[in-house]
């Protein structure tokens, strides 16, 4: 979940390398650190400035030379701070590591080492020192000779002293190459590159590389050349800017009709869906991580009642322990918005290993689940900066939708979205003034039912991401088999209750609050006021369709947390403790 960056050409690499920490930061943001090389008057030199805290803390230092890389880092081994930031250096300083991911057996390999001084508490250090101990002149073959020790995931990029490159590898965690005229770039993802190229090359897990300023070569694990198709990056450094906003989470909770307008026109025309074929889909697997779990979840609840094929769903995490029943025939279904979640991509691996087939919904073009499930879908929220996810989930929400009508060969509708997403969206200055009555509560109650449950875990989520307020999401039926216990005066909920199915017994959940003395805050249908006399405030969306309640009725729940979590003056684009792209399990 950490961010590398690296830099090799003809200027100065320090301001380069800067500018992308700052573009990785979503990655991880506990410490940076930048070392650069300086070869410029006859005797080498690496200076390496790192510090505990954001990438800024790197802007008060600077060093001379063209060859530099950089790094911020999510902790994973060791607390943050300076001494456990990177770049990690050997005994003799001449070999200089960052490394994306987690070392398994690095206390092992620490223990094998004799005569290497450790400066930190971290996994990543032992890269360096067994390094160190295999270097014979030749830093890519050291890498190589030192890969197959490692247990665990890496992106790794390394360079020495007196070798004129960098040197590069990857299982698990991605590495992007940038190529430029008469410089070269590394990255974890291209985002950091777009100031300077948008031709990449993607690393695939086990292949390394040496990387100079008039080129480069990859390698596969045989230490063979390999090929690689060179890509473009479709989106630009404009489409990650603020454009006036106060946090880019407000911006992309604003793009969001927008984002259902370009969804829409997403083809989902995948020949194993088709039931008209034989054989006929008989079991769906859904399998995501965090928000995009959530929208997986409502994916389940969707397919099945609309096309009536049965769906398993699973938290990416866990599928894998539980020894799923997987047969051949059975679809995979992956969610996850920078197409490297660890959790995720070892899912897809479990069931194509079981003869499964799968299919990828993922943000991040020629990502990693990307390139390995059987067929993609690329959904079109654009990038996504905020560490909190909201467009996104809108638009793994229509791709799910769009599965199930083809699945069923049903319309639902979606076209009518946009606008009706812009009439929620209107409603963000009312949506504030609520959030001012509870912006110094503790504790929040979610509540919903059939496809409003997703949606008070994704509000919850929302909740405590980003305003750190403990919240708990409950399916409504379930309050009086225990989660009542917690309502008091000083705990709101949040019932989601538009005019659906299930809307007689969501008023019976919300008066057995209200009896308990709880303060209610209702998401409802237009046009439902008999539903205030229930409730403290009441969010009003417009009436539609049930199915496709879950579209509007998440945007108040985003507002809400947005709201209240700037007025407790949060963090909101990069809340403690987390970070954008979870690459580790």
């Amino acid at each position: 979940m950490c961010g590398i960056i690296g830099y090799i050409g003809k200027r100065q690499a320090y301001p380069i390398l800067l500018e992308g920490l700052q573009r990785l930061e979503y990655r991880g943001y506990d410490s940076a650190g930048i070392a650069t090389v300086d070869d410029a008057h006859g005797t080498t030199t690496i200076t390496t400035h790192k510090d505990k805290g954001r990438v800024d803390v790197l802007k008060q230092y600077s060093s001379v030379g063209t060859m530099g890389i950089g790094h911020t880092r999510w902790a994973t081994h060791g607390v943050p701070s300076t001494v456990n930031a990177h770049p990690h250096l050997d005994c003799s300083s001449s070999i200089v590591v960052t490394h994306n991911g987690i070392i398994e057996n690095f206390r092992e390999l620490k223990e094998n080492l004799s005569g290497h001084h450790f400066r930190s508490q971290t996994d990543s250090e032992v890269i360096a020192h067994l390094i160190e101990q295999h270097y014979k002149g030749d830093l890519h073959h050291a890498v190589m000779h030192i890969i197959p020790m490692l247990k665990g995931t890496y992106g790794l990029c390394v360079l020495h002293k007196n070798k004129r490159e960098l040197v590069v590898a990857r299982n698990g965690s991605p590495i992007v190459l940038g190529i430029g005229s008469g410089e070269q770039f590394v990255a974890s993802d291209a985002a950091a590159l777009l100031p300077h190229t948008k031709q990449v090359i993607y690393l695939d897990d086990f292949e390394t590389g040496v990387v100079a300023e008039n080129g480069m070569k990859i390698f596969n694990k045989n230490n063979q050349l390999v090929t690689k198709e060179i890509k473009t990056v479709a989106w630009d450094v404009e489409m990650g800017q603020k454009h006036g906003y106060k946090h880019f989470m407000i911006k992309e909770i604003h793009e969001q009709a927008q984002v259902v307008r370009d969804s829409l026109s997403i083809a989902v025309d995948i020949p194993l869906l088709n039931q008209t074929a034989e054989p006929k889909v008989k079991k769906l697997f859904i399998v995501a991580c965090g928000t995009a779990a959530y929208a997986g979840l409502i994916g389940k609840y969707v397919i099945e009642q609309v096309a009536r094929v049965p769906v398993e769903f699973d938290i990416a995490s866990e599928f894998r322990y539980k020894n799923p029943i997987i047969e051949k025939g059975d679809i995979l279904l992956a969610i996850s918005q920078s197409g490297e979640t660890a959790d995720t991509l070892a899912a897809v691996s479990l069931a194509k290993q079981k003869g499964a087939s799968t299919i990828g919904i993922v943000n991040v073009m020629d990502s990693t689940i990307a390139r390995i499930v059987d067929y993609v879908i690329y959904t079109r929220a654009g990038p996504e900066i905020g560490v909190a996810s909201t467009k996104a989930f809108m638009s793994q929400l229509i791709v799910l939708y769009k599965i199930a009508e083809q699945l069923s060969g049903t319309a639902l509708g979606l076209e009518q979205l946009p606008l009706l997403v812009e009439e929620v969206l209107k409603k963000d200055a009312a949506i504030r003034e609520i959030a001012k009555k509870y912006a110094l509560v503790y504790n929040f109650i979610f509540i919903g039912r059939n496809l409003s449950y997703p949606l008070a875990l994704e509000g919850a989520l929302k909740m405590k991401e980003i305003s750190y307020i403990h919240a708990e999401g409950y399916a409504a039926g379930e309050m009086k088999h225990g989660p009542i216990a917690l309502v008091t005066d000083d705990v709101p909920c949040v019932a989601i209750a538009p005019r659906d199915s299930v809307y007689d017994k969501m008023v019976s959940n919300i008066e057995e609050i209200r009896a308990r003395r709880g303060k209610v805050i209702a998401i409802a249908s237009e046009g439902d006021h008999a539903i205030q006399k229930y409730c403290e405030d009441v969010i009003f969306i417009p009436r539609i369709n049930d199915v496709l309640t879950p579209f509007l009725a998440i945007v108040p729940l985003q507002l809400l947390a947005y709201h209240i979590a700037d007025l407790r003056n949060c963090d909101i684009d990069k809340p403690r403790n987390l970070a954008k792209s979870v690459t580790v399990e």
